[in-house]
């Protein structure tokens, strides 16, 4: 199979479905920072970290082929693909692995500057692409719909890396440096 097909020369893609769309169609851009989304994520994974955060990690990064794969396809015909779906448990999943991390870390009372270890800034990247997709995703359900639960698993994911983030801190002995906003003199 060839990588290249020159079908896109000319600005447009297919989706899943074979229709072809702009290549800076919302759709495009929603799944296309789902995939760098999962890039970072592999990056994140080849840090140093404990196994079960690579693991969990993995298992994200195969969840979030399912949420490019729901968003390349159009609603109207997804139902003819066999695409699978982000569940409810999926999203759980991520809830209960953040309360699992937050058991033992301390009690956040200020906003937290990204960095203080690679790795730990690797994560905070990833949580930001994480948002930038989210707000596409929800851009492109503004004219299209799309699962209720693919916006609530990545709005959970980018949750789920922020307190991610702050456990490798913790591992790594990195400085958590806090946001104390300057007083202003008024």
């Amino acid at each position: 199979m060839k990588i290249y097909t020159k079908t896109g020369d000319k600005g447009t893609t297919a989706l899943f479905t074979g229709t072809r769309v702009p290549k800076h169609h919302v759709r495009i851009e929603s799944y296309g920072t789902i995939d760098e989304l999962n890039s970072y994520l592999g990056l994140l994974r080849d840090q140093e970290m404990d196994e079960h955060s690579k693991e969990t990690l993995a298992l994200i990064q195969e969840k979030l082929f399912t949420v490019g794969s729901i968003l390349a396809t159009e609603p109207k015909k997804d139902k003819r693909l066999k695409i699978p779906r982000i569940s409810s448990e999926d999203i759980e999943f991520l809830e209960k692995e953040m309360d699992k991390m937050n058991e033992d870390l301390p009690e956040m009372t200020h906003f937290i500057l990204p960095g203080g270890h690679t790795t730990v800034s690797y994560c905070h990247i990833a949580r930001t692409v994480c948002r930038r997709g989210e707000r596409m995703i929800s851009y492109l359900h503004e004219n299209e719909p799309v699962p209720d639960n693919v916006l609530s698993y990545i709005n959970r994911l980018s949750d789920y890396l922020f307190v991610l983030a702050r456990k490798l801190s913790k591992d790594l002995k990195a400085q958590e440096v806090k946001w104390i906003p300057e007083k202003l003199d008024r």
